[in-house]
């Protein structure tokens, strides 16, 4: 924080940079004024995004890689097939000064989903929730569709809304028989946990995890019990009627332990009852596991997935941005609010 330097030797993520730009974007999209100081929050926001090198970051490849390392080169995986990533491939395409190319680009992306059908819902499967909650945070998709949507019948936000209603089905049929799931207390996400460590609670044997994405999706299954309440925070727009009564349920069945000075704490386990197992967090041994930590990446899509179903703020603000129009349409993108 105080140096701008990268925390020890993690990559240089290309989709932090994009939802970094998501906020950039943002606020030069919202302060319209004419005055010096408004005209220069413009300015200094296409100065941003004009440096990043998105041709660079492809490495010879249609796909963009997911992140850098100086002592190693470019990571393997590549952003292709759902999840968080549409946001920065919608900004590659876009890019007025080192723009990808927009077929093959978003080919390669399109070419990579998984169609498939799980708890009662078909949708382009992934597995944790935030990966259909992160770009929405910043693109409103409601109306418009590209070729491969058109395809199906149904735009992204439906997409969203129908992960939703599948992790609900998911806690609700509750198969691996985990403490605390409803039809209201449910969501998985990456988030905190409580141990990497195997115990054996109520005479099963139980794997639990620290930091992970968990997530439920056909054939891809991660859960040790921990939920959290940004996957259902960063869902209110899609499922309002099961998210909003969700989150009432949680703060009021976990009281503070779950909810206290900046919102919802990031994860709890309610089957972790073993005390002093834990590795992060605390445990009471009635209600199970809770994180001690406010997560901002968490937080954030609360806040913003709030917003938007009350009052469509962000989505109002970037359906004026030229640049996320320009990449929306040079993905094919076509109907609803685009002009």
């Amino acid at each position: 924080m105080s140096t701008g330097r990268r925390y020890q030797t993690v990559e240089l993520s290309t989709i932090d940079t994009s939802l970094l730009l998501g906020g950039i974007l943002f606020a030069q999209s919202y302060f319209t004024g004419s005055d010096t100081t408004e005209k220069e929050i413009r300015a200094l926001a296409d100065s941003i995004y004009y440096r990043v090198d998105w041709q660079w970051a492809q490495a010879g490849a249609p796909g963009v890689t997911m992140g850098w390392h100086p002592e190693s080169g470019f990571l393997s995986a590549r952003w292709i097939g759902y999840n968080e990533g549409m946001i920065l491939n919608v900004l590659a395409i876009a890019s007025p000064t080192h723009p990808v190319d927009s077929t093959a680009t978003w080919n390669a992306w399109v070419g990579g989903y998984q169609w498939r059908t799980y708890y009662g819902q078909s949708f382009v499967q992934f597995a944790p929730l935030f990966g259909h909650e992160y770009s929405h945070v910043w693109i409103d998709f409601r109306g418009i569709k590209d070729g491969y949507m058109q395809g199906r019948g149904i735009d992204y936000f439906e997409n969203s809304r129908r992960a939703t209603l599948s992790q609900r089905g998911y806690a609700i049929a509750n198969p691996g028989g985990w403490r605390g799931y409803t039809s209201n207390v449910w969501g998985l996400t990456a988030c905190d946990g409580p141990a990497n460590k195997t115990l054996t609670i109520g005479g099963r044997s139980r794997q639990f995890q620290t930091y992970a994405a968990r997530g439920a999706a056909l054939g891809d299954e991660r859960d040790d019990g921990t939920l959290c309440p940004t996957a259902v925070g960063g869902a209110v727009p899609f499922a309002p009627e099961f998210t909003v009564p969700a989150l009432l349920a949680m703060r009021t069945i976990y009281g503070n332990k779950l909810f206290s000075t900046y919102g919802f704490l990031d994860a709890f386990n309610p089957t972790f009852t073993a005390a002093g197992q834990q590795e992060v967090g605390t445990v009471d041994p009635t209600l199970g596991w809770f994180d001690v930590d406010y997560l901002g990446i968490d937080q954030g899509p609360i806040l913003a997935m709030v917003e938007n179903y009350r009052s469509d703020f962000v989505w109002r603000v970037m359906r004026t941005n030229a640049h996320i129009i320009r990449g929306l349409k040079r993905a094919g993108f076509t109907g609803g609010w685009l002009p």
